[in-house]
Protein backbone atom coordinates (compact mmCIF):
# COMPACT_ATOMS: atom_id res chain seq x y z
CA UNK A 1 0.00 0.00 0.00
CA UNK A 2 1.60 3.42 -0.75
CA UNK A 3 2.29 5.50 2.08
CA UNK A 4 0.41 8.89 2.25
CA UNK A 5 2.11 12.21 3.40
CA UNK A 6 -0.65 15.11 4.32
CA UNK A 7 0.41 18.48 4.39
CA UNK A 8 -1.73 20.64 6.48
CA UNK A 9 -3.55 18.85 9.48
CA UNK A 10 -6.83 21.27 9.51
CA UNK A 11 -10.06 20.04 9.49
CA UNK A 12 -10.44 18.54 6.15
CA UNK A 13 -7.16 17.08 6.19
CA UNK A 14 -8.12 15.42 9.31
CA UNK A 15 -11.23 14.20 8.27
CA UNK A 16 -10.04 12.48 4.77
CA UNK A 17 -7.33 11.13 7.11
CA UNK A 18 -9.73 9.69 9.19
CA UNK A 19 -11.88 7.88 7.13
CA UNK A 20 -8.75 6.47 4.88
CA UNK A 21 -7.38 5.29 8.35
CA UNK A 22 -10.72 3.69 9.06
CA UNK A 23 -10.73 2.10 5.70
CA UNK A 24 -7.36 0.84 5.77
CA UNK A 25 -5.97 0.45 8.88
CA UNK A 26 -2.82 -1.09 7.70
CA UNK A 27 -1.99 2.47 5.56
CA UNK A 28 1.41 4.11 6.45
CA UNK A 29 0.47 7.78 7.22
CA UNK A 30 2.42 11.02 7.72
CA UNK A 31 0.98 14.35 8.84
CA UNK A 32 2.86 17.98 9.09
CA UNK A 33 1.79 21.01 10.18
CA UNK A 34 2.93 24.09 11.85
CA UNK A 35 0.70 23.73 14.82
CA UNK A 36 1.27 21.08 17.43
CA UNK A 37 -1.95 21.39 18.63
CA UNK A 38 -3.07 20.37 15.42
CA UNK A 39 -0.82 17.13 15.39
CA UNK A 40 -1.70 16.42 18.49
CA UNK A 41 -5.23 15.50 17.73
CA UNK A 42 -4.36 12.87 15.06
CA UNK A 43 -4.92 9.50 15.41
CA UNK A 44 -1.96 7.60 17.48
CA UNK A 45 -1.29 5.81 14.25
CA UNK A 46 -0.11 8.72 12.13
CA UNK A 47 3.37 9.64 11.94
CA UNK A 48 3.69 13.76 12.55
CA UNK A 49 6.21 16.19 12.66
CA UNK A 50 6.99 19.60 11.25
CA UNK A 51 9.44 18.30 8.64
CA UNK A 52 7.55 18.84 5.21
CA UNK A 53 10.30 17.66 3.33
CA UNK A 54 11.19 14.23 4.90
CA UNK A 55 7.52 13.53 5.72
CA UNK A 56 6.98 14.02 1.53
CA UNK A 57 10.38 11.39 0.61
CA UNK A 58 8.80 8.98 2.52
CA UNK A 59 5.25 8.84 0.36
CA UNK A 60 4.22 8.37 -2.80
CA UNK A 61 1.21 10.57 -2.43
CA UNK A 62 0.91 14.09 -0.82
CA UNK A 63 -2.08 15.24 0.04
CA UNK A 64 -1.89 19.35 0.27
CA UNK A 65 -4.16 20.84 2.47
CA UNK A 66 -2.14 24.19 3.27
CA UNK A 67 -3.81 27.92 2.84
CA UNK A 68 -4.08 28.90 -1.04
CA UNK A 69 -1.72 31.84 0.65
CA UNK A 70 1.01 29.58 1.63
CA UNK A 71 0.99 27.17 -0.92
CA UNK A 72 3.20 28.73 -3.44
CA UNK A 73 5.92 28.87 -0.80
CA UNK A 74 5.00 25.24 0.46
CA UNK A 75 5.72 23.49 -3.17
CA UNK A 76 8.71 25.33 -3.78
CA UNK A 77 9.77 23.50 -0.52
CA UNK A 78 8.96 19.92 -1.77
CA UNK A 79 10.11 20.27 -5.30
CA UNK A 80 13.74 18.68 -4.32
CA UNK A 81 12.00 15.55 -3.40
CA UNK A 82 8.59 15.50 -5.21
CA UNK A 83 9.77 13.69 -8.37
CA UNK A 84 7.40 10.82 -9.72
CA UNK A 85 5.78 11.02 -6.73
CA UNK A 86 1.50 12.38 -6.89
CA UNK A 87 0.34 15.44 -5.26
CA UNK A 88 -3.27 16.17 -4.79
CA UNK A 89 -4.25 19.72 -4.02
CA UNK A 90 -7.32 20.92 -1.75
CA UNK A 91 -7.18 24.57 -2.70
CA UNK A 92 -9.53 26.36 -3.99
CA UNK A 93 -8.56 28.86 -6.88
CA UNK A 94 -5.03 27.13 -7.06
CA UNK A 95 -4.69 25.52 -10.72
CA UNK A 96 -2.96 22.76 -12.07
CA UNK A 97 -0.77 24.60 -13.73
CA UNK A 98 0.18 26.87 -10.53
CA UNK A 99 1.23 23.41 -8.81
CA UNK A 100 3.08 22.67 -12.03
CA UNK A 101 5.33 25.73 -11.62
CA UNK A 102 6.04 25.49 -7.94
CA UNK A 103 6.36 21.62 -7.55
CA UNK A 104 8.39 21.78 -11.75
CA UNK A 105 7.60 18.74 -14.24
CA UNK A 106 8.31 15.55 -12.08
CA UNK A 107 5.32 15.11 -10.16
CA UNK A 108 1.98 13.76 -10.94
CA UNK A 109 -1.14 16.52 -9.90
CA UNK A 110 -4.78 15.82 -9.19
CA UNK A 111 -6.99 18.55 -8.16
CA UNK A 112 -9.93 17.94 -5.87
CA UNK A 113 -13.00 20.18 -4.60
CA UNK A 114 -14.34 18.67 -1.51
CA UNK A 115 -17.23 20.02 0.53
CA UNK A 116 -17.43 20.13 4.57
CA UNK A 117 -19.82 16.96 4.93
CA UNK A 118 -16.70 15.00 4.29
CA UNK A 119 -16.20 15.80 8.55
CA UNK A 120 -19.28 13.51 9.14
CA UNK A 121 -18.14 11.10 5.76
CA UNK A 122 -20.78 12.04 3.67
CA UNK A 123 -18.48 14.64 1.25
CA UNK A 124 -18.87 15.23 -2.18
CA UNK A 125 -15.28 15.48 -3.98
CA UNK A 126 -15.28 16.64 -7.53
CA UNK A 127 -11.65 15.76 -9.31
CA UNK A 128 -9.51 16.15 -12.14
CA UNK A 129 -6.21 14.85 -13.51
CA UNK A 130 -3.92 16.04 -16.31
CA UNK A 131 -2.39 13.47 -18.96
CA UNK A 132 0.46 12.58 -17.10
CA UNK A 133 -1.87 11.02 -14.09
CA UNK A 134 -1.31 7.36 -14.49
CA UNK A 135 -4.24 4.46 -13.88
CA UNK A 136 -2.96 3.65 -10.08
CA UNK A 137 -2.31 7.13 -9.35
CA UNK A 138 -6.09 8.01 -10.44
CA UNK A 139 -7.40 5.09 -8.25
CA UNK A 140 -4.89 6.22 -5.65
CA UNK A 141 -6.37 9.50 -5.31
CA UNK A 142 -10.41 8.08 -5.59
CA UNK A 143 -9.92 5.81 -2.77
CA UNK A 144 -8.21 8.62 -0.66
CA UNK A 145 -11.09 10.87 -1.19
CA UNK A 146 -13.75 8.50 -0.88
CA UNK A 147 -13.27 7.48 2.15
CA UNK A 148 -15.05 10.74 3.65
CA UNK A 149 -17.76 10.86 1.02
CA UNK A 150 -18.41 10.22 -3.18
CA UNK A 151 -16.29 11.31 -5.83
CA UNK A 152 -16.33 12.44 -9.10
CA UNK A 153 -14.12 12.95 -12.31
CA UNK A 154 -14.34 15.60 -14.35
CA UNK A 155 -13.02 15.71 -17.78
CA UNK A 156 -11.58 19.79 -17.53
CA UNK A 157 -10.16 21.60 -15.08
CA UNK A 158 -12.32 24.64 -15.66
CA UNK A 159 -15.20 22.41 -14.51
CA UNK A 160 -13.81 22.45 -11.00
CA UNK A 161 -14.97 25.89 -11.01
CA UNK A 162 -18.59 24.86 -11.31
CA UNK A 163 -17.63 22.04 -9.05
CA UNK A 164 -16.98 24.94 -6.23
CA UNK A 165 -20.27 26.89 -7.19
CA UNK A 166 -22.49 23.66 -6.69
CA UNK A 167 -21.06 20.92 -4.34
CA UNK A 168 -18.27 23.11 -2.79
CA UNK A 169 -20.30 26.09 -1.21
CA UNK A 170 -23.58 24.07 -1.64
CA UNK A 171 -23.47 23.21 2.10
CA UNK A 172 -24.06 26.96 3.07
CA UNK A 173 -27.37 27.14 0.79
CA UNK A 174 -29.04 24.09 2.59
CA UNK A 175 -27.87 25.52 5.93
CA UNK A 176 -29.13 29.11 4.94
CA UNK A 177 -32.76 27.32 3.49
CA UNK A 178 -32.65 25.45 6.68
CA UNK A 179 -32.05 29.10 8.93
CA UNK A 180 -34.54 30.98 7.31
CA UNK A 181 -37.21 27.73 7.91
CA UNK A 182 -36.45 27.33 11.54
CA UNK A 183 -36.88 31.82 11.90
CA UNK A 184 -40.31 31.64 10.01
CA UNK A 185 -41.27 28.34 12.46
CA UNK A 186 -40.50 30.28 14.96
CA UNK A 187 -42.01 33.24 14.20
CA UNK A 188 -45.22 31.65 13.36
CA UNK A 189 -45.37 30.10 17.27
CA UNK A 190 -43.13 27.15 17.38
CA UNK A 191 -40.12 26.63 19.45
CA UNK A 192 -36.70 27.17 18.55
CA UNK A 193 -36.07 23.66 19.74
CA UNK A 194 -39.26 21.98 17.87
CA UNK A 195 -38.60 24.49 14.55
CA UNK A 196 -34.77 22.76 14.82
CA UNK A 197 -35.79 19.46 14.53
CA UNK A 198 -38.90 19.53 12.45
CA UNK A 199 -36.50 21.29 9.70
CA UNK A 200 -33.41 19.26 10.62
CA UNK A 201 -35.11 16.21 10.10
CA UNK A 202 -37.26 17.17 6.92
CA UNK A 203 -33.79 17.91 5.39
CA UNK A 204 -32.84 15.02 6.10
CA UNK A 205 -35.73 12.68 4.59
CA UNK A 206 -35.81 14.91 1.39
CA UNK A 207 -32.17 14.09 0.55
CA UNK A 208 -32.57 10.35 1.52
CA UNK A 209 -35.66 10.05 -0.80
CA UNK A 210 -33.94 11.99 -3.49
CA UNK A 211 -30.90 9.62 -3.38
CA UNK A 212 -32.92 6.29 -2.80
CA UNK A 213 -35.84 6.99 -5.14
CA UNK A 214 -33.63 6.91 -8.43
CA UNK A 215 -36.09 10.09 -9.37
CA UNK A 216 -35.22 13.30 -10.55
CA UNK A 217 -35.76 16.06 -8.44
CA UNK A 218 -38.33 17.87 -10.46
CA UNK A 219 -40.74 14.52 -10.45
CA UNK A 220 -40.02 14.16 -6.60
CA UNK A 221 -41.46 17.78 -6.15
CA UNK A 222 -44.63 17.22 -8.72
CA UNK A 223 -45.19 13.19 -6.31
CA UNK A 224 -45.62 15.30 -3.07
CA UNK A 225 -47.55 18.60 -4.45
CA UNK A 226 -51.06 17.67 -4.39
CA UNK A 227 -52.96 20.75 -6.45
CA UNK A 228 -54.35 23.09 -4.39
CA UNK A 229 -52.72 21.77 -1.64
CA UNK A 230 -50.66 23.33 1.33
CA UNK A 231 -47.22 22.37 -0.71
CA UNK A 232 -48.61 24.25 -3.79
CA UNK A 233 -49.14 27.16 -1.73
CA UNK A 234 -45.57 27.44 -0.45
CA UNK A 235 -44.30 26.03 -3.77
CA UNK A 236 -46.18 29.24 -5.74
CA UNK A 237 -44.75 31.79 -3.64
CA UNK A 238 -40.77 30.37 -4.18
CA UNK A 239 -41.99 30.25 -7.67
CA UNK A 240 -43.54 34.34 -7.86
CA UNK A 241 -41.12 35.52 -6.01
CA UNK A 242 -37.97 34.41 -8.73
CA UNK A 243 -36.85 31.24 -6.83
CA UNK A 244 -34.98 29.18 -9.80
CA UNK A 245 -33.33 32.18 -10.86
CA UNK A 246 -32.56 33.27 -7.60
CA UNK A 247 -30.06 29.75 -6.93
CA UNK A 248 -28.97 29.99 -11.10
CA UNK A 249 -27.04 33.67 -10.25
CA UNK A 250 -26.25 32.43 -6.69
CA UNK A 251 -24.44 29.76 -8.63
CA UNK A 252 -23.67 31.81 -11.38
CA UNK A 253 -21.77 34.21 -8.87
CA UNK A 254 -19.96 31.44 -6.79
CA UNK A 255 -18.74 30.14 -10.05
CA UNK A 256 -17.34 33.38 -11.60
CA UNK A 257 -15.83 34.01 -7.79
CA UNK A 258 -14.06 30.79 -7.80
CA UNK A 259 -12.40 32.19 -11.54
CA UNK A 260 -11.57 35.20 -9.98
CA UNK A 261 -9.39 33.35 -7.00
CA UNK A 262 -8.12 31.15 -9.76
CA UNK A 263 -6.71 34.41 -11.64
CA UNK A 264 -5.47 36.11 -8.46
Amino acid sequence: MTTTTFIGAGNIAKAILGGYLAANPEATIYATDTQESQLASLPKEVHRGTDNLSAVKQAGVILLCVKPNVMGDICRELAPVAEDKLFISVAAGITSSHLRGWLGAGPAIVRCMPNTPALVSEGMTGLFAGPDVSDTQRKNAENLLQSVGQVSWFETESQLDTVTAVSGSGPAYFFLMLESMEKAAVEMGLSPESAQQLCQQTALGAAKMAIDSGLDAATLRKNVTSPGGTTAAALSVFEDQGFENIVKNALKAAESRSIELSDE
